[in-house]
């Protein structure tokens, strides 16, 4: 019997859970329930559905396994209209209650999730503190004298707190990812416009994101692949466009010596620096970048012309309800009416001018590292100076959507006081899955404690099969559904004994190559990830594997032996080998450098 009071929330142990029978959507509904009431009042809630309503959904979706997010719970925003439920940005004054639901929250309850209420957030989502709302401050799980980080305070502490399996926040100027940094958790902003902002109250229209977070980064991917899609009601949707691949191995930049500032913070200085280390480790190639035109986009943010976007927004409002609005958000906006439309264009000109001066340094590496925050203040330190304190706090995340990046904010660890900070991995516009590749990367062997825990749920629960997998089963690639579908959990990615061959394989679709044993160290070492199954989803993966592919004994380079993909010799005959590129993902790499430096025929 699996005692559910100590059971975490990532989606794939839920998914695993309700499929074999170990418990049901109910029974976990009721036990976030049992943990809300025993948090008393955090100030994640806005608006709470009452509990009867959340179990009766989750009853239906027992009968609805099929659905990639049956019977996992969620929360949103305050800002992002959920149907039947008061949306106020933090404002009662401001609230409606919305006929129809957001495009990205129809999205997720057509995939099964359960929504359990709205969050709580910084007023007009004005902020990066969790501070400025009459609901009371949230505060950062670690520690109730520090802040959560904003706007997107409950969401991020819902989470973190293990009341849900994910949320959905906003990010304009940094609010996906500082409370990320402050909860040790995974926020994942997409590139503006893949994901529709329908049904949100803007901030700045033009910049809005609906932004992730999980507690690991299969699942912000999981959620990230669902809600893509264009939408007509979405002036600024755009469809999600491929593009190549980073560079194996990767290329990242660090700022220059001297161009990071932790406000006097040498604990939160060293875990970044110890992240630099760490993708180093990896096989990561650092270069050092000019950040400064990165740092003096960011400050066009609020010292330009964009604060009159959120005048535009709701400024007429504040005028109107000037006693219902928290007076820091409301003399920000305010400042926005005395912008020009010279003014505007003025700071157009700059801000193309600074992505001219960026567009270059992209060139040189695939991805930027960053902290996330300078640092982390206690919540009497921010009412006491809110505007200085909630601007270093964006000093290196206001620019991302000036500039058009895809960010990912991922846990970097915990100060000695045991308070945790992150970085921030940072790209162009759709490289966003890229930038989860090597997160998952960076985090796999940090031994957070959602790792710990989910490792140790593995170990309980016993019933279990490991699979090497070598081809278009690995994370990313088109078939990887095929094993998150049902339950797959994903371990290390390892190598092979140098005891086989690897080929392309011709009529598949998609494409995928065959593993073929050549006798012991007669082969060389291919590059597989290892994942784990349930015993009963193992077999019907088995099941559905087509031929000339077999699943056999896999020799990895440790010594282990591992059920694996392999490939029936036959079928190899006409194949090209491949072997050299030590893996299928390393020979995609290169496919695709060949078509880019291909001619095209006249």
């Amino acid at each position: 019997m699996i005692d559910l009071r100590k059971l975490t929330l990532e989606t794939s142990l839920l998914r695993s859970g309700y499929r074999s029978g170990d418990f049901t959507p109910a029974e976990v509904i009721s036990e976030v329930y049992r943990r809300i009431r025993e948090r008393g009042d955090d100030h994640v809630w806005i608006h709470l559905r009452p509990e009867e309503e959340a179990v009766a959904v989750a009853e239906a979706a027992a009968s609805r396994l099929d659905l990639p997010l049956a019977g996992i719970p969620c929360a949103i925003k305050d800002n992002i209209d959920v149907a039947g439920l008061p949306t106020s940005a933090a404002c009662p004054a401001f609230a409606y209650v919305p006929e129809r639901s957001a495009a990205c929250v129809r999205r997720l309850v057509e995939a099964g999730a359960i929504l359990l209420g709205k969050t709580n957030m910084d007023q007009f989502a004005t902020g990066l503190v969790g501070t400025r709302t009459p609901h009371g401050p949230c505060a950062s799980v670690y520690h109730p004298d520090f802040i959560s980080g904003g706007s997107s305070s409950g969401s991020a502490v819902a989470v973190a707190a293990g009341l849900v399996s994910f949320s959905l926040g906003t990010d304009t100027a940094g609010s996906g990812r500082v409370p990320a940094a402050f909860n040790n958790l995974v926020g994942l902003k997409p590139t503006r416009g893949i994901v529709s902002a329908a049904g949100l109250v803007p901030a700045c229209r033009s910049l809005d994101c609906v932004s992730i977070f999980a507690s690991n980064v299969d699942d912000a991917e999981k959620i990230l692949d669902l809600l893509i899609g264009e939408d007509d009601a979405d002036p600024y949707s755009r469809p999600f466009a491929d593009r190549p691949v980073f560079s194996r191995p990767f290329r990242f930049g660090v700022p220059a010596t001297g161009q990071l500032d932790f406000c006097g913070d040498a604990a939160a200085a060293a875990l970044f620096d110890a992240a630099v280390a760490r993708l180093i480790d990896l096989g990561g190639l650092p270069t050092a970048i000019d950040l400064t035109p990165f740092l003096e986009s960011a400050a066009l943010l609020y010292d330009g012309p964009w604060v009159a976007e959120r005048y535009a927004a709701v400024g007429d409002f504040i005028n109107a309800h000037p006693d219902d609005c928290d007076p820091t958000v409301a003399g920000i906006i305010r400042a926005g009416a005395a912008l020009t439309a010279a003014d505007a264009f003025a700071a157009i000109y700059r801000l193309e001018a600074f992505r001219r001066r960026v567009t270059p340094i992209w060139s040189g590496i695939d991805l930027l590292v960053l902290p996330t925050t300078p640092t982390i203040y206690r919540i009497d330190e921010v009412l006491a100076d809110p505007v200085r304190l909630n601007s270093n706090l964006g000093r290196f995340t206001n620019f991302v959507n000036l500039l058009d990046l895809s960010a990912l904010a991922v846990p970097a660890g915990f100060r000695p006081d045991g308070l945790p900070l992150g970085v921030t991995f940072l790209a162009p516009a759709f490289d966003d899955f890229e930038l989860c590749l090597v997160a998952r990367q960076f985090l796999g062997e940090l031994h957070s404690p959602t790792e710990r825990r989910q490792r140790k749920a593995l170990e309980r629960s016993g019933g279990r099969v490991e699979l090497a997998v070598v081809g278009a089963h690995l994370t990313g690639l088109p078939l990887n559904h095929q094993l998150v579908d049902r339950g797959a959990i994903y371990l290390d990615t390892v190598e092979t004994a140098p005891d086989y061959a690897l080929f392309d394989l011709t009529g598949f679709h998609p494409p995928r190559p065959g593993l073929v044993g050549v006798g012991e160290n007669r082969g060389v070492s291919i590059e597989t990830e290892i994942w784990s199954l349930s015993e009963r989803a193992f077999g019907s993966f088995v099941a559905a594997v087509p031929p000339p592919m077999t699943i056999g004994n896999v020799r990895l380079k440790d010594g282990r032996r591992v059920k694996g993909f392999l490939c029936e010799e036959h079928a190899t005959h006409k194949a090209a080998p491949i072997s050299a590129h030590g893996g299928w993902r390393n020979y995609l790499d290169y496919q695709a450098g060949q078509r880019e430096t291909t001619p095209v025929s006249a």
